[in-house]
């Protein structure tokens, strides 16, 4: 509005100015009889008389505005139904770290039944997560998947047992019912390494019941998510962390396509770039982001989010975490799970690790 008054009040001095030069020109060709008759004379109008002056410089035009760039859509698959466990991506969502990468981010929850391998080979998915042996075993059955980042170092896989069961470490178990999924690649080892001909494998089904009601019993569980339930039931029990019997495996594994690393580089890197950002958020504002995860799983309490998360923290921020920053991964430990797979028979040959992760997309530390 300012710009206009100026404007306004410029052009009427103009007009003044020009109307008052017409009338002294008038007079003096009348004065000289050289002048045409009024009707006839070509007297300059006053566009005529603006024109013959020089050119005004003009007004700077605003800049255009730029259109936003389009979201790209994209999904990342969770590996397993949305808990804090996936509190990094969350986080990265709810922050708008996602959309500032450039994405319209889909967070998709597993479970059981899904397959986030699959999924994600099928283009269906762009991202999805799993844990460093699954990725293994998926490539070995030619799956052209890659791992682009962890959220953990370490998992919080363990096995658990009643406290007056007489278990104290894994050799202990035999003798005793332990439930595990059939495709627990961790008890293959663990049944070589420490001997276990006469532990008795059941089906694990991700329900509690049978191993509550049978005090012999032992159970695959997460240390983030189990012992809370147990705790609210006043079990007592022990917890057998798998890592600590060699078994080191990455967890919550993030992997994308190779033809997505090949044709859409910058896109991978924006994406673990933005889960990252992500994660260092959760890491001191998880109760802020729990509600979110709440809204797509219910059925999980805020308390028992809350116990997940701080029990999550030296999985997802310790070890090389803490000098290589969140979500590095090293050749060591993928060739030290990749060995120990082979000498249990679920891999039959050793690949170039190169094609089933990389760093180099993550964010330098």
């Amino acid at each position: 509005m300012k710009l206009f008054n100026r404007t306004a009040m410029f052009l009427g001095k103009r007009n003044v100015v020009t109307s008052l030069c017409l009338v002294l020109l008038a007079g003096a060709l009348s004065a000289c009889g050289s002048a045409k008759p009024p009707e006839t004379a070509a007297t300059p109008k006053p566009a005529d008389t603006m024109a013959a002056k020089p050119a005004e410089p003009a007004a700077a035009k605003p800049a255009e505005a730029t259109a936003p760039k389009a979201l790209v859509p994209a999904s990342l698959i969770l590996n397993w139904f949305a808990e804090p466990e996936h509190g990094g991506n969350f986080a990265a969502l709810a922050k708008g770290y996602y959309k500032d990468a450039g994405f319209d981010m889909t967070l998709t929850p597993g479970g059981p039944s899904v397959s986030a391998t699959q999924i994600v080979a099928s283009g269906k998915a762009q991202f999805g997560m799993a844990n460093g042996d699954d990725i293994l075993v998926a490539r070995q059955e030619g799956i052209p998947i890659i791992a682009i980042a962890t959220s953990m170092q370490k998992s919080p896989q363990a096995l658990i047992f009643h406290k007056d069961s007489g278990i104290k470490d894994f050799s202990d178990l035999n003798g005793h019912k332990v439930y595990v999924a059939a495709t627990a690649n961790f008890w293959q080892y663990m049944k070589k390494k420490y001997k276990l001909d006469t532990a008795q494998e059941m089906k694990y089904t991700g329900q509690l019941v049978n191993f509550v009601n049978d005090k012999n019993s032992v159970t695959q569980g997460y240390l983030t998510s189990e012992p809370f339930t147990l705790q609210q039931q006043n079990i007592e029990f022990g917890t057998l962390l798998n890592a600590d019997s060699g078994y080191n495996i990455y967890a919550g594994v993030y992997f994308t396509t190779e033809k997505m690393v090949a044709e859409h580089p910058d896109q991978v890197k924006a994406f673990v770039e933005a889960t990252v950002k992500g994660w260092d958020y959760y890491k001191d504002h998880s109760d802020e982001i729990h509600p979110m995860i709440k809204e797509k799983n219910p059925d999980m309490g805020l308390d028992m989010m809350k116990y997940s998360a701080q029990k999550e923290m030296d999985f997802v921020y310790g070890g090389d975490a803490v000098t290589k920053g969140t979500g590095i991964m090293t050749q060591e430990r993928w060739a030290e799970v990749q060995k120990q797979l082979m000498d249990v028979g679920v891999l039959k040959k050793a690949e170039d690790l190169s094609k089933v992760f990389t760093t180099q997309f993550l964010p330098k530390k």
